[in-house]
């Protein structure tokens, strides 16, 4: 289905109801409650205590409870949910790849707990969380360094009186779970709370060759110290261990047809093959201290220690599928029959250690007639990645038919990367409310970081292969907003995002081991917001642009030491419009959200002008919700996703894979018990017409990948709660 003309209909469709609803809102004179501006903003956003529909920025909070209807068991899932948000080499068994407006997280700087920065190179369990929450846009007022787009932010269950549950699951072939979800206060007026979550899945999926297990174990305290001071702790540990999934790949010049392809087979499976063993543990103490009525003292600190054993039989290119006349050979894809090179992949023992410590205070105050929200503070974090040599040899010729048994490789060993980095940012953000309806948002971040590298064992001649570094930038972000109606606010935003790079250092480059300068992207956005007793509803008008780096100089050659210069050749810009829409119409909520983006590249060389890969150009999700009036507590939810057509080359944007849509339907279910217990009842089946199509077309590793859509999954699951 390439969606030529369904999904922009469905984008103005979404955007009529979103006007319209708006219109009669301004026209009408009866009294509104609003209901949806009580909804907090995400709190690492920037402005603490804040509501989401009258502050200048687009973010979603996705409550536990939503994430179990719409089965979203890992993060990478949160893609059903928003159209801005998509895959970006998000394969299963692995930890998540995202993209947020078309710009790929990344996963060691994009990614926040508790609103302090975590590494996502790890699989994270849900059964503990909260909420999932997504800041849209460049991040440079919340992060020191990360990619534009976004941040994910999870955030953890806290205690809670009398809080009793217990869940078991069944999903796709053979995969079932079991969770416990226990709490309470006690104390004089409850000022001691205790939470405690505990679950354990036996993964069997749909996909072959792929079962696997996972455990987590999570405990959240807090105490009331004083009326006006609280601490909290919260440690968890959790270990995943499963095959990851190979991508398919072009065969030749030609995308294959997902309907010739058995997308059932897992490529990663050899004799000599195995899981990825994920393992992790992460503790947060935070200290909320009341200095007067209006001002607030916080301090929080976090530890975070993961450990992963990552084994793969990693398809990559065909080198040897022809190996007496090179010019046949594919370095970036499978051969047209499907004939690729399989790698022994073996990297054991890779350590990864976070820390953050952050300090902060915040307040109101006034100033003429004008009023002030104002957080100030300072994060020092740092981070800690050690690894042993790996093993990355050839091991034989495979076929994507899944038919193909090599041995093993040599198992020679090459030298990994070690990884050290620290980081000291100070911010001071301001919310101003003005006279006539008008509101001035301000933030500002300083960085100061520390970074260097060096191989876990020396070349030939000796070398680590090391680079030391230090940089310092600030990002500031700004916000004029004004309140149209009590319920409709209207915003223009400029902020700045920065990444930070360094050249590789290798032979091949003359300016080896030199820091780029910082990459700083730039995002406008206008937007409009709306909240009512029917209506939640945004639009958002952006454009991001950010640097992209590559050779700057045209008789680049690999093999040839000091031929190549790494630096800036130019950017890539993604100017798009989203929309969401949740409308309440008696027993029904209609869902729906869309973007279109416009993602090119301004670049020397061939490749400018050309769309990016692996980015959508239009994507919707509709979905509605119905409380069935003739059976108390059932409630039936039905979802559309749709993405357009994906560029598959980085250097050639006429090879695309195909656009899709997928449906999935689901039930909810409360039957209530006796003494205030219940069981909830949920089923469910994604997939339902078992669409066949490639969901996603990342050039990773300088190679074609594509990942398909999961097929038809049923599910089902009961909570009781006691």
């Amino acid at each position: 289905m390439a969606m030529k003309h369904h999904v922009p209909t469905r984008c103005a469709l979404a955007a009529a109801l979103f006007a319209s609803a708006c219109a009669a809102h301004a026209q009408g004179t009866e009294t509104i409650t609003i209901t949806g501006a009580a909804e907090r903003l995400p709190a690492f956003a920037g402005f603490p205590g804040q509501t989401d529909a009258r502050t200048p920025l687009q973010a979603q909070t996705w409550s536990a409870e939503r994430l179990a209807d719409e089965n979203v068991t890992r993060l990478g899932d949160i893609t059903r949910l928003d159209a801005g948000v998509s895959e970006a080499y998000d394969s299963p068994g692995y930890w998540a790849g995202l993209s947020v407006r078309g710009y790929t997280l990344d996963n060691r700087f994009n990614v926040r707990r508790e609103g302090l920065p975590v590494s996502g190179e790890t699989a994270f369990a849900l059964e503990n969380k909260e909420a999932v929450e997504l800041l849209k846009g460049a991040s440079g007022m919340q992060a020191g360094t990360s990619a534009p787009g976004g941040l994910v932010n999870l955030r953890v269950k806290r205690p809670v009186a009398g809080k009793r549950s217990a869940t078991v699951w069944w999903e796709g072939s053979s995969t079932t779970g079991a969770a416990v979800d226990l709490g309470d206060r006690s104390g004089p007026d409850g000022v001691f709370g205790w939470r405690v979550n505990a679950a354990y899945e036996d993964m069997e999926p749909r996909l072959r060759d792929s079962d696997g297990h996972r455990r987590l174990l999570a405990v959240a305290l807090d105490w009331q110290l004083t009326p006006g001071s609280v601490a909290e702790f919260e440690i968890e540990h959790s270990r995943q261990q499963q095959p990851s999934a190979a991508g398919y790949s072009l065969r030749g010049d030609v995308v294959p047809d997902a309907h010739d392809v058995d997308l059932l087979n897992n490529l990663n499976h050899q004799p000599w093959g195995g899981p990825v063993e994920m393992e992790g543990s992460t503790a947060s103490l935070r200290w909320r201290q009341r200095l007067t009525e209006d001002w607030q003292l916080r301090a929080q600190a976090m530890v975070q220690k993961l450990r992963t054993d990552d084994r793969t039989a990693f398809p990559y290119a065909c080198y040897g599928c022809y190996a007496p006349d090179p010019s046949l050979e594919f370095p970036d894809r499978y051969a047209p029959d499907g004939s690729f090179d399989y790698y022994e992949y073996l990297s054991l023992n890779e350590r990864r250690d976070s820390q953050a410590l952050e300090l902060a205070v915040s307040g109101s105050a006034r100033t003429g007639a004008v009023e002030h929200a104002i957080e100030a503070g300072v994060l020092r974090a740092a981070y800690r990645g050690r690894f042993q040599d790996q093993v990355y040899e050839w091991a034989g010729i495979g076929r994507d038919d899944g038919s193909a048994v090599t041995g093993p490789s040599d198992g020679r060993l090459s030298a990994n990367t070690n990884r050290d980095e620290t980081s000291t940012e100070f911010f001071v953000r301001d919310a101003m409310t003005l006279p006539g309806g008008w509101s001035l948002w301000t933030g500002l971040r300083h960085t100061r970081l520390a970074r260097e590298s060096w191989r876990t064992s020396a070349d030939d001649d000796g070398s680590l292969r090391a680079t030391d570094y230090d940089q310092g930038f600030t990002t500031p972000w700004v916000s004029l907003a004004w309140q149209w109606t009590a319920a409709t606010m209207v915003y223009a935003s400029w902020g700045r995002g920065v990444e930070s790079a360094v050249v590789p250092n290798r032979p091949r480059y003359v300016n080896a081991g030199q820091a780029l300068p910082a990459l700083k992207s730039r995002q406008r956005e206008f937007g409009l917001k709306h909240a009512s007793a029917s209506v939640d509803a945004s639009v958002a008008l952006f454009q991001i642009e950010r640097p992209r780096t590559g050779e700057l100089n045209a008789g680049c050659d690999g093999d040839v030491d000091d031929s190549c210069r790494l630096g800036v050749v130019g950017e890539q810009r993604h100017r798009g419009v989203e929309a969401s829409l949740v409308w309440r119409t008696g027993a029904v909520d209609w869902r729906a959200s869309a973007m279109l983006l416009d993602a090119v590249r301004h670049e020397r060389g061939s490749s400018d002008g050309l769309r990016p890969e692996n980015v959508p150009a239009r994507t919707l999700r509709l979905g509605a919700d119905w409380r069935v009036p003739q059976a108390g507590g059932l409630l039936l939810q039905a979802d559309l996703r749709a993405e357009s057509d994906r560029a598959v080359l980085p250097y050639d944007d006429s090879v695309r894979i195909p656009g899709w849509a997928s449906v999935d339907l689901g039930a909810r279910w409360t039957q209530p018990l006796a003494d205030g217990r219940a069981i909830t009842w949920r089923a469910g089946v994604d997939n339902v017409f078992d669409r066949k199509a490639w969901k996603e077309s990342p050039y990773q590793f300088d190679h074609v990948y594509l990942y398909p859509l999961q097929a038809r999954t049923w599910r089902a699951s009961a909570s009781l709660k006691f």
